[in-house]
């Protein structure tokens, strides 16, 4: 068995399973989640100042570009959990909601967290004048995760949520919407 098929099983036993274990390591999965963003925006700052790099923005234009993205990184997150939660569920895979979200955000995008994630992560690279965090660092974390979302999490999602979750992945983007909303008219 591969490590990833390993990684599908683990995923789903624990999301299929008790849910004391899934209140358990829910707060290590968002623990770990947030270290890994953390080490990444420390990384790409050490970078800068073993490379030498120059500071990207002026201090003023800087602010003014990074607080949008900011804002709308963290709007994108807080909605996206608000929506897991009101189906008892939360972002983090080893407690996901019971059925299949596709309301709110997730009307528009498959992880809309994530998107957020990623706004924020240049909005934080701008706001910290970072070269390496806005050109290197996070689209390296955005590659990273577009792996493990199409190696592990969606074929878990697959196996766990079935048809319902191929045809909402077939008409829905992982991470960028549409202009024009679909419908399932639209599709045939």
């Amino acid at each position: 068995m591969s490590l990833r098929e390993k990684l599908i099983g683990m995923f789903y036993r624990t999301a299929t399973g008790s849910r004391k274990t899934r209140n358990l390591l829910t707060p290590a999965g968002a623990v770990f989640f947030f270290g890994l963003i953390a080490l990444f925006i420390f990384v790409a700052l050490q970078v800068d100042k073993f490379l030498g790099f120059p500071k990207l923005l002026p201090t003023s234009l800087n602010i003014i570009v990074s607080v949008p993205l900011i804002v709308i990184g963290l709007f994108l997150m807080i909605w996206s959990v608000l929506n897991f939660v009101r189906v008892k569920g939360t972002p983090v895979p080893f407690n996901p909601p019971p059925k299949l979200v596709t309301t709110g955000p997730y009307a528009h995008v498959r992880n809309p967290m994530l998107t957020g994630v990623f706004v924020l992560l240049f909005g934080l690279g701008v706001l910290l004048r970072s070269i390496s965090l806005v050109s290197i660092f996070t689209p390296l974390f955005i590659l990273f995760n577009v792996w493990e979302l199409k190696a592990v999490e969606e074929r878990e999602l697959e196996k766990r949520l079935g048809r319902d979750y191929v045809e909402y992945k077939k008409m829905v983007p992982m991470f960028i919407p549409r202009l024009k909303v679909r419908t399932k008219k639209s599709i045939k």
